[in-house]
Order: C-alpha cells, then sequence, then structure tokens
C-alpha cells in the first residue's frame, strides 16, 4: 500500500511541477527530483508511510499538519521556500486532488460557516484570545492585524499601518468633528482611537474577544480618550444604534457566506440616511472558492475569504449601493512579509510563550498566507457603502486630497 501511494504521490508532482527543482526523500528512504533543474530549490523530506497516505488524499490538511508534528521536514531551505515553490508551480498547473477537496470544502460550506452568535465567539477565541504578548512580537506598535497599505512600497509596517488607516478615514469622509462611527471587529482598538483622536469622532467599538475588549480599553483610557471611545463585547447582530459613519476592516472574513446579508443588513439598520461606511476584506481574484482545510482546522475555524461577487450581491438584495470599490493587490503579501520578518526575530521568545510546535503552526500559516496574496488568487477589497448617491462627492477626488492632507502633518513631526 506504501509503495501505491508512493507511485501516486510522484505522478501527481511530476505533473504539476515543472518549474524550479523540488527534492523529495521518501519514507523508505529514495530520493526524486522534479522540476527542469534551475533555480529555485527546494524539497522535502516525507517521514512516514502515514503522512505519505495522508499528502495523496488531503495534501491541502496534510502539508501543515506534516510541517508541525516534523513528519515533514523541509529541505534545501525553509518552510517558506517549500511553499513558495510549490504554488508557483501550482498557480500553472493544479492538482487534480486539491481541486476535488475544494469541491468537497465548497459543499460543506453552508455547515462549516454557519457562524451564529454562539459559534462566531468560540471562532473568534480560537486565534484573538492567544496570550497577548503574542501579537506585540510581530505586529506594528498600534497592533493592526489587517492588510497595511503601501503608496511607494518601501514604508515600514508603522508607516504603512497609518497609511491604511489614513485611507480608510479618507474614505469614511468624516468632514466635521463629532460624527458618530461604528467599528465593527475593533480588534486593539488601534483604528477607533485614531478616528477618536485624529478626526474628532465619537466611535462605538465591538468586538467578540475578552482579550482584545480588555486590551482595547486599557489603551483608551491610558489615551485619556475613554469619554470619546468605547469597547463593548457584542456581536454584529445584537447593534441596534444608529451612527453617521460605520467602518469595518478585517472582520467580514470571519462573517460567513450564510450571514453575508445579516451583516449588511446590520450596516443598513446602523447606518443613518446620509451615513457612509467603509468594509474593508480579504477577497479572491479567481471567484467563489473554499477555505484551506488547514486553516480552517488551525488558524481561523468558520472563516472565509470572499470573491467580490459573493459581498455584492448580498449588498445589493439589502437596499444600499456600493459609492466606490477599491482593489488592494500586493499590500497584504507586503504586510505579511514584515509580520514573518518580525516573527522570526523573536521566535524565541514565542516558543517560550508556547512551544516549538506552535512557532511552526504560525510559520506555516504566515508564509501559506503571503503566498497565498503573492503567487494565488488573494487580494483585498474596500467598498464604499451608503444608502444613497448624494452621501459622498460626484468624484473621488476628495479622498486623495484628505489623504494627503492628513499625511502632511505627520511627514513634519
Amino acid at each position: 500500500m506504501t509503495l501505491l501511494f508512493k507511485k501516486l504521490l510522484d505522478r501527481i508532482l511530476a505533473n504539476a511541477i515543472r518549474q524550479g527543482r523540488f527534492r523529495v526523500i521518501w519514507p523508505d528512504g529514495s530520493e526524486s527530483l522534479y522540476g527542469d533543474g534551475k533555480n529555485p530549490a527546494a524539497g522535502i523530506k516525507i517521514m512516514s508511510a502515514a503522512t505519505l497516505r495522508r499528502l495523496v488524499l488531503n495534501p491541502g490538511l496534510a502539508m501543515g499538519e506534516g510541517y508541525m508534528d516534523e513528519s515533514i521536514i523541509p529541505l534545501d531551505g525553509t518552510i517558506h521556500d517549500v511553499l513558495a515553490l510549490l504554488l508557483d508551480n501550482l498557480a500553472r498547473h493544479p492538482m487534480p486532488i486539491l481541486n476535488w477537496n475544494e469541491r468537497i470544502s465548497r459543499l460543506l460550506r453552508p455547515i462549516s460557516q454557519a457562524n451564529n452568535a454562539r459559534r462566531a465567539r468560540r471562532n473568534v477565541a480560537h486565534h484573538y484570545d492567544l496570550n497577548g504578548r503574542l501579537y506585540s512580537l510581530f505586529l506594528d506598535r498600534d497592533r493592526q492585524y489587517s492588510c497595511a497599505y503601501f503608496a511607494r512600497g518601501d514604508e515600514t509596517l508603522e508607516e504603512a499601518q497609518a497609511a491604511k488607516k489614513r485611507h480608510i478615514a479618507a474614505k469614511l469622509l468624516l468632514n466635521r468633528p463629532g460624527l458618530t462611527v461604528l467599528d465593527i471587529g475593533c480588534g486593539w482598538g488601534g483604528m477607533a482611537l485614531t478616528l477618536a483622536r485624529d478626526f474628532g469622532a465619537r466611535v462605538t467599538g465591538i468586538t467578540l474577544s475578552e482579550e482584545q475588549l480588555a486590551e482595547a480599553r486599557a489603551r483608551a483610557a491610558a489615551a485619556g480618550l475613554d469619554e470619546r471611545v468605547k469597547f463593548e463585547l457584542m456581536d454584529y447582530r445584537d447593534m441596534n444604534q444608529a451612527f453617521d459613519r460605520i467602518v469595518s476592516v478585517g472582520m467580514f472574513e470571519h462573517v460567513g457566506i450564510p450571514n453575508f446579508r445579516n451583516f449588511f443588513d446590520t450596516i443598513r439598520r446602523c447606518l443613518k440616511p446620509d451615513g457612509v461606511a467603509l468594509l474593508h476584506s480579504i477577497g479572491r481574484f479567481a471567484g467563489p472558492g473554499a477555505t484551506n482545510r488547514w486553516i480552517s482546522k488551525y488558524i481561523f475555524p468558520g472563516g472565509y475569504s470572499p470573491a467580490l461577487s459573493e459581498a455584492l450581491a448580498p449588498l445589493e438584495k439589502s437596499g444600499l449601493i456600493s459609492t466606490d470599490i477599491e482593489i488592494l493587490r500586493l499590500h497584504y503579501a507586503q504586510t505579511i512579509a514584515h509580520w514573518r520578518s518580525r516573527f522570526a526575530a523573536n521566535r524565541h521568545t514565542i516558543a517560550a510563550l508556547y512551544d516549538e510546535r506552535f512557532c511552526r503552526m504560525f510559520e506555516f500559516y504566515l508564509s501559506g498566507s503571503e503566498l497565498s496574496f503573492r503567487l494565488s488568487d488573494h487580494m483585498n477589497f474596500q467598498i464604499q457603502i451608503a444608502h444613497n448617491h448624494a452621501a459622498v462627492p460626484l468624484t473621488r477626488d476628495y479622498m486623495l486630497e484628505k489623504e494627503r492632507q492628513i499625511a502632511l502633518p505627520r511627514a513634519a513631526e
């Protein structure tokens, strides 16, 4: 049986890997080479027959699990090099087994993404209620855990995350002080605090993470902004207040397709008639898909990055209108590259907080995520939303003008 699975994986790799040099050492000690022999080079050592079997039957799950438990050992480089070579080739020559696994995952989406209030809170806790120090060791100082904005490409992570907040603030049209803002999925509070401090807004941030809630409240108090910013442990579906502006950054990926209509209905219900909302989310170029099994199991249970078409249909049905759409292509790849570098620099400290297996899990997650944006079909989209056409100016010029106006004082500091 082991010989059969070896032959199957050998055939799969021979068909899929045509560029680069990929080396495999099999459980029996034999070695195979794939590709055209040119750089880049990478490889793996498969330590057991059981791992070999899992790679054939469910490679999307088995690759990450094998790296975590060291039954798959990277050769000729790091796990990032391995994934880069594989994903670059798979983008040109897909594996049939991956296509079948994705089809099965798509059929199961109504179940895997049925994020009711109880399940949504459990899913959020799985990732965001980890030791708070972990995130301080690889994110920027403001703990922005979403795509940064690289206007030039050579910005530091702190500069790019500050630029992201300016970019979003400009689209929110914060044209007078005292505007009320709802921040859905407020994280550790960085966006809410920025909108209050720099734009005079009165912000309500909601989250399902108790760890994030405590940190956000502590930050607001330390900044003397707790009278202008309040944070609540609340599901978006329970919000019934009306706001001048609504923003949601990096939260839509946790909503789940069955709840997209509920999400946009919440915006419709909570956004004042002349209000403006801004949705920032990971998306897909290639149309509807399915979340990688390993990501669903270990990183973001219930999560899904939608195609733009999957977001626009329920938005249209809600009665809201999209007044502006922007696609951010390689910005998240550059963001995660910074996170990977910082994670590597602090790996010993993180291993002391958790263990080596956790570090390998996070390395696989960060590398796979970066490469999904760099080599595969992932991107970010921003949708500006309103009840009516007159809520924002006729052209986009006001966004750029406001963004430059905000940036000038920062550059002079």
